[in-house]
């Protein structure tokens, strides 16, 4: 049995949901986690127009409202930003290609650098400094993220997203010993209601 927790860094809920779920795995530690990348939005190099990007920005308004977490609103006026988080996921799976179990870390270093350092993660040099400041040497990093290989990572992740016909994250799944998905979170929630999920499909299954 195992979880899945489909993810994407520069998803502002998932940064929302972050003290959610790591209570929630904190107290099922034995069960090990697949870090899915969800794929928010493909690869752009035009910069986000101003609707959008004030749009996203209210976005972290309410999550701050609803969550633990806070932003750092300075984003929007220090950055170019690009509604473009391919290269994200890409890092992670890199990430997790060059030191095994490290994709839950890269994850963290990429919400850090956008959400509270007011850093573009669309920026490959932004992503490059992510891996350095979880261990990875930087032009190992940067030669693996662009990689063939970690394209081809991605597009098996996607297809995996689109197999459990998730719309929107973050979502996690918890996965029997028969391979069977049930899911725990469609979207933000609460770390009470996924212990009362889990319980149930434990239950259901029992």
């Amino acid at each position: 049995m195992r979880f899945i927790y489909v993810v994407d860094p520069m998803c502002a809920w998932c940064f929302g949901f972050a003290p959610e779920l790591a209570a929630f795995l904190k107290q099922h530690s034995e069960i090990k986690v697949d870090w899915i990348m969800g794929g928010l939005a493909p690869d752009n190099d035009q910069p986000m127009d101003e609707s959008l990007r004030t749009v996203i920005a209210s976005y972290w308004q309410q999550i701050e409202q609803r969550t633990q977490v806070n932003f750092n609103h300075d984003y929007w006026q220090l950055n170019t930003p690009y509604r473009s988080t391919y290269p994200a996921c890409r890092a992670v799976i890199a990430a997790e290609t060059l030191s095994p179990n490290s994709a839950e870390h890269m994850v963290k270093a990429i919400q850090s650098a956008y959400y509270q350092k007011a850093q573009n993660p669309s920026l490959q040099q932004t992503l490059v400094e992510c891996a350095v400041d979880i261990g990875l040497d930087g032009a190992e990093f940067e030669k693996v993220l662009l990689s063939a290989e970690t394209e081809s990572q991605l597009q098996q992740h996607l297809a995996l997203v689109q197999q459990l016909r998730v719309s929107g994250f973050p979502a996690l799944f918890y996965v029997n010993d028969n391979n069977e998905a049930f899911a725990l979170a469609l979207g933000f929630c609460e770390v009470g209601d996924l212990e009362e999920r889990f319980d149930k499909c434990k239950n259901n299954i029992a």
